[in-house]
């Protein structure tokens, strides 16, 4: 009865993995009656997912069930736990238990220690599927490597150092592109070059990562140019603002420390979430002429921008007019 906890922000790699999963645990024959997704906004999700667990499978294969997007690991009543101490050291050999959630698990909860206890005796896994920060470059070519290695694209060293920056961490649009440059290689023996890439390679992470600067620098007419290219190439509103977000409350953070008179570079970086206390000193430069004010009063309005995007507000006018709000807050000396 091996069970398994995926979690984290990497949507895409995570399932890849319960595909993967999936299709080492049932017989492709007997896939519809013994695979089971079983998603939180079920009523007694998590209960019928371990009754459905308790189930032998029928035919050739195991049982495969998932319980998609629970919060398990978040809250977990007194009667589920019950339900869970009394069904996980029971569930047969024959089925496999998957448990997803884009949240980390508290570890502080009963039931979260009570998973993991499980997931170690039945030999499955614990297993985090995050984003790489965008910062983190030598991580992100690391990944465009691999999984160009894995896909048979040969790219030169600059290839995939511009791969890298034109994708960002969105590992989706990474095998998108790869798939694109696979193909266009296919009558080719030479790696692709950084002219074959920019020409095939579109860029949105990065656009939207200056487009954070623009805003910072108060260049209003360049950052609306930078809004309407995203927009054209299909990049989510709403995921343009957690891109801004994320970069302000960054930049908030490192001020606020030099504000307060922390040199610790490593103090610093744990503070902000910063993965590599390296980069601590290239932030510290580019928050040196705004001021702390500005960085506190952007926050609450991407947050407004954030909510009247989640009303139904249209993209690109309410992008527009929040953008320029932003751009003046920052053009105010």
């Amino acid at each position: 009865m091996p069970i398994y906890l995926y979690w984290g922000d990497d949507d895409f790699s995570l399932l890849q993995a319960v595909e993967r999963l999936r299709s080492a645990v049932v017989d492709p024959s007997w896939d519809s009656f013994n695979s089971d997704r079983i998603v939180s906004d079920q009523a007694n999700s998590i209960v019928m997912g371990l009754n459905q667990a308790m189930t032998p499978p029928f035919g050739l294969g195991g049982r495969f069930v998932w319980l998609a997007d629970t919060p398990l690991m978040q809250q977990c009543s007194t009667e589920v736990y019950q339900e869970l101490e009394r069904t996980l050291p029971a569930i047969p050999d024959t089925t496999t238990l998957l448990l997803t959630s884009a949240n980390k698990p508290d570890k502080r909860l009963k039931s979260t220690k009570f998973l993991e206890d499980q997931i170690r005796k039945s030999k499955g896994e614990l297993r985090e599927f995050s984003r790489i920060k965008p910062w983190e470059t030598d991580k992100l070519q690391q990944q465009v490597r691999t999984l160009a290695s894995e896909r048979g694209v040969k790219l030169t060293p600059n290839g995939i150092d511009l791969l890298a920056e034109l994708v960002g961490n969105d590992i989706r649009q990474l095998y998108n592109e790869l798939e694109k440059l696979q193909l266009f290689s296919v009558n080719t023996r030479q790696p692709l070059s950084v002219e074959d890439i920019s020409r095939l390679v579109q860029s949105n992470t990065q656009n939207s990562l200056k487009l954070a600067s623009c805003i910072k620098a108060g260049q209003t007419s360049e950052a609306l140019e930078l809004i309407a290219d995203l927009l054209l190439h299909n990049e989510p509103a709403l995921k343009i603002v957690a891109t801004l977000v994320s970069q302000f409350r960054t930049w908030l953070w490192i001020k606020l420390m030099m504000e307060t008179g922390v040199r610790d570079k490593v103090e610093i970086a744990k503070t902000a979430e910063i993965g590599n206390p390296n980069r601590v000193f290239f932030l510290q430069k580019e928050v040196q002429t705004p001021t702390i004010g500005q960085f506190q009063q952007s926050l609450p309005l991407l947050l407004q921008l954030e909510a009247h995007l989640k009303r139904g507000g249209d993209e690109l006018s309410t992008l527009q007019i929040h953008i320029i709000e932003l751009c003046r807050l920052f053009q105010r000396g």
